[in-house]
């Protein structure tokens, strides 16, 4: 596996990364395990401090941590700033919540003799974080920030196309205060993560990432008989009602399908709109995807990003190109774009019937994919009918009628009259091919704990 930094905007490959070997495995692992032993006995307070450091390490360095976004993976620059804030507010709710979220919970029981009963939770040890290249540090931050929290240490196995910003976020730890090993960046072969798996040291795997990735880690997780939380692909449904307000639900999906140039597992991939409203929503929906710009990624007035690497566009291609092949129609948006860099013109996608694989499958990219409902019941069924189950919207003026909507999708996350969001006071996750676990607040930090039950008994009780 070749960790290598290419511009996706001009194509240029800047630096290439030796993989690690395995005696500097072996050393990250020993020292985690080190530092495990005393960071699960140091106190939330001096925790927090680490987290809060954090936190204020990347704004104070906003710029700087925001560029290296932009160049790996070419988000857009203003994007770039927003993923770096939303990760310096991850960091910082923990270090205001996570002994709150962790405090010990006294069990109501039944009858006195039954002793005083309550619940602690405690960390496990070392958990391997395998996470993607689309949110290089938001995606670390949304890990990292509880379970340190909490008590655990963590060993990062991140994209291959992201290098640079798995070093700068093993960089900002130590600046931060958190001692050494207690969270440390590694640049694993595919034999070398199975490797770290079986160690008896790893107590948990949390992986963000493609479906056969999550399969695999999985099974060699099981293996070991290790917790792991899994969060993979999305096809998210936008469900549009006839009593929605048009004008703004139609900016909300061409933000919500084309920012960080679609490649979001929660994007609005499929557009579920009743028939009455159909053609005019594609009609100002088509417009609107026409006002993109593509171009620099760091030039403000960009709004369409290039793809991660040439081989993302490629697939994407082929993925389109088979929808068509199977009955679907397509429709380019003929946007300018740029002679060089790994640019995809935004696709809309109508005319997508049960039989066409597109159904069933994840654009990681500007492809939209529009179907008719003859009404909200139609609208339901069609968003349900889906191997994937992360998150959702419904777009309506009824909220009362949103939220009963809402209930009946599928998913882990419905957002009434918005995009799916991430925020770091949110819970994130999905159910279905989409994965499983939770991610940030409470659950998100409970997933890698022993929730240990504690029973004070009197020693004459009855058994």
């Amino acid at each position: 596996m070749a960790y290598a930094t290419t511009n996706p905007f001009t194509n240029e490959q800047i630096k290439v990364f030796p993989n690690s070997t395995d005696a500097e495995i072996d050393t990250a692992l020993d020292k985690a395990h080190a530092a495990f032993l005393s960071w699960r006995e140091t106190s939330f307070a001096e925790r927090a401090k680490v987290m809060q450091n954090a936190a204020d390490i990347l704004r104070r360095d906003m710029d700087a941590y925001s560029k290296l976004l932009t160049l790996e993976m070419g988000k857009v620059f203003g994007e770039a700033k927003a993923e770096t804030e939303l990760s310096a507010a991850i960091f910082e709710y923990y270090a205001k919540n996570a002994e709150k979220l962790l405090v010990p919970e006294a069990l109501p029981v039944a009858d006195a003799a039954e002793g005083r009963a309550q619940i602690i939770h405690q960390p496990l040890g070392i958990l391997l974080a395998i996470e993607p290249w689309n949110f290089p540090f938001y995606q670390v931050a949304r890990i990292i920030a509880p379970q340190l929290s909490a008590g655990n240490t963590i060993v990062l196995k991140h994209a291959s196309n992201v290098p640079q910003c798995a070093a700068a976020m093993d960089k900002l730890m130590v600046e931060a205060g958190l001692p050494d090993g207690a969270f440390r960046n590694l640049f694993p072969s595919h034999a070398q993560v199975s490797r770290i798996i079986a160690d008896h040291r790893v107590r948990g795997v949390a992986l963000t990432g493609s479906e056969g990735a999550g399969a695999k880690v999985a099974s060699e997780a099981g293996q070991g008989l290790k917790k792991c939380t899994m969060e993979l692909g999305g096809a998210d449904a936008f469900i549009v009602l006839e009593d929605a307000d048009l004008e703004k639900t139609v900016k909300w999906a061409v933000f919500g399908r084309h920012w960080n140039a679609g490649q979001v597992c929660v994007s609005s991939k499929r557009m579920i709109v009743v028939d009455s409203i159909y053609d005019e929503f594609l009609s100002r929906y088509r417009e609107g995807v026409t006002k993109l710009k593509m171009g620099d990624p760091m030039d403000p007035s960009t709004t369409l990003a290039p793809l991660s690497s040439q081989g993302a566009v490629d697939s994407l291609r082929e993925q389109v190109e088979g929808a068509v092949k199977a009955g679907a129609k397509s429709e380019e948006i003929p946007l300018d774009m740029p002679n060089a860099g790994a640019f995809f013109r935004p696709v809309i996608l109508t005319e997508v019937d049960q039989a066409n694989p597109a159904m069933r499958e994840e654009f990681f990219g500007p492809v939209s994919m529009l179907f008719r409902a003859k009404d909200e019941d139609e609208a339901v069924r069609i968003a349900n009918d889906s191997p994937y189950g992360l998150g959702g919207s419904v777009f309506t003026k009824d909220e009362a009628r949103g939220e009963r909507v809402a209930k009946r999708i599928e998913t882990g996350m419905v957002f009434v009259n918005h995009p799916t969001m991430v925020k770091a006071d949110l819970p994130f996750g999905g159910v279905l091919r989409s994965g499983y676990g939770r991610e940030l607040v409470g659950l998100g930090i409970k997933e890698f704990v022993n929730h240990k039950l504690i029973d004070v008994v009197d020693i004459d009780a009855p058994f």
